[in-house]
């Protein structure tokens, strides 16, 4: 991607519309310019009177390693600013927090799938900024993972903190593009959207990201490489189960396994063509699931001279795997049943799922691949068609 430019690198060439404004930043550690200095950092430092930040999930730091590990609002020692959490005692924007600011400036870096909670941050604000008058720009970023389509919609009724509207898994959208998406679901005032310069996110061999270009930062503790963006919309799903997705090792969110996994038996029914991102592997979680303990599993691999962009289908190859583990050990303990985002009502699997489809299909043995096959077609056509008007690049 010749000369790409981030969103925020495109606003710092021009910053006299935010003259005698106070303003307001969403922010995270991949918050930075192509200099890697951070939004925060580089609007100060430009004159832009930076008032006050939010950080998200994880934290404005990114030090909150799991899920519901929540933040606490402090001062940012450098600027001495005001850091409001929201991912603590409010995860909506309320209207205190947005008093006496005169423009939000969002700029969080995604990786392309429903389950991550940076998007439900941003329609958060679209619609409470929306609702006080207050204008916001989004200073758009690569989706990591391109525009594939992939994953089921989202029910309506379903909603959660991990799935804030009715989206499939793996949407293929900027976070500039999603924002007027939900202007309209919301039916309100569209934010304001800084492009970026000379994105193509169907161009390799980044497909999504400017390989090569700009260094990744990780938006999150574990979204530690492109190969777990890429793999993020499958193995997400992992986390609903008792299966452990490799939190606790180098490689969380790409690898997936247990003491009891049986790896070689799962591997040994899948087709060919699932098989050529995959390969057996052994890994030992330092915490969370199955700390301490030697687990078999199967890693996943999009790094290679054999990768297809355009055919990897990350949800419907963990679905796979998860049911061929379910006929292979028709009797494992699969689902975990455990407060997951805080929704009490429902199991994790369907909240990540976005309905208990998922769920059904696995456990089941009447529903065949076919059916999957079915239904993720028809989500990919109906989603194509609609996201049209929103695509930028």
């Amino acid at each position: 991607m010749k000369d790409f430019q981030f969103g925020i690198d495109e606003l710092l060439k021009d910053l006299h519309f935010l003259k005698g404004m106070r303003i307001a930043v969403i922010g995270h550690p991949a918050s930075v310019t192509s200099k890697l200095t951070h939004t925060v950092d580089a609007l100060i430092a430009n004159g832009v009177d930076v008032v006050k930040s939010f950080g998200p999930q994880h934290g404005m730091r990114g030090d909150k390693q799991d899920n519901m590990v929540e933040s606490e609002d402090y001062v940012d020692p450098q600027h001495q600013i005001p850091v409001v959490s929201l991912y603590g005692k409010y995860r909506y924007p309320q209207e205190q927090m947005l008093k006496d600011l005169d423009g939000v400036l969002f700029d969080l870096q995604d990786i392309g799938c429903r389950v991550y909670t940076f998007i439900t941050t941003l329609r958060y604000f679209v619609e409470a900024c929306a609702k006080n008058s207050i204008p916001i720009w989004v200073l758009d970023r690569p989706n990591p993972i391109g525009r594939p389509i992939d994953g089921l919609f989202l029910q309506d009724g379903a909603q959660s903190f991990v799935g804030c509207d009715l989206l499939p898994m793996r949407h293929g959208l900027t976070t500039g593009e999603l924002a007027c998406w939900f202007a309209d679901q919301l039916e309100c005032s569209k934010p304001k959207v800084i492009k970026m310069k000379n994105y193509f996110p169907c161009t390799g061999p980044g497909f999504g990201w400017p390989l090569g270009e700009r260094a990744w930062v990780n938006p999150s503790p574990n979204a530690g490489s492109i190969n777990m963006a890429r793999c993020f919309p499958g193995t997400v799903l992992v986390e609903g189960t008792t299966l452990s997705e490799g939190r606790g090792t180098t490689y969380a969110l790409e690898v997936l396994g247990a003491p009891d996994f049986p790896t070689d038996e799962i591997l040994a029914q899948m087709p060919s063509e699932l098989l050529v991102n995959l390969r057996p592997c052994f890994f030992t979680p330092t915490f969370h699931k199955h700390a301490n303990q030697l687990c078999r599993g199967i890693r996943i691999h999009t790094d290679h001279s054999s990768y297809q962009h355009d055919n990897f289908n990350p949800f419907y190859l963990v679905a796979m795997i998860l049911k061929y583990l379910r006929q292979t050990k028709p009797d494992y303990d699969l689902w975990r049943y455990h407060e997951y985002e805080y929704e009490h009502s429902r199991i994790p699997i369907d909240v990540i799922c976005g309905s208990d489809l998922i769920r059904k299909w696995i456990d089941e043995d009447n529903r065949t691949s076919k059916h999957l096959e079915e239904t993720l077609s028809a989500t990919k056509m109906e989603w194509h068609t609609a996201r049209q008007p929103y695509l930028l690049y």
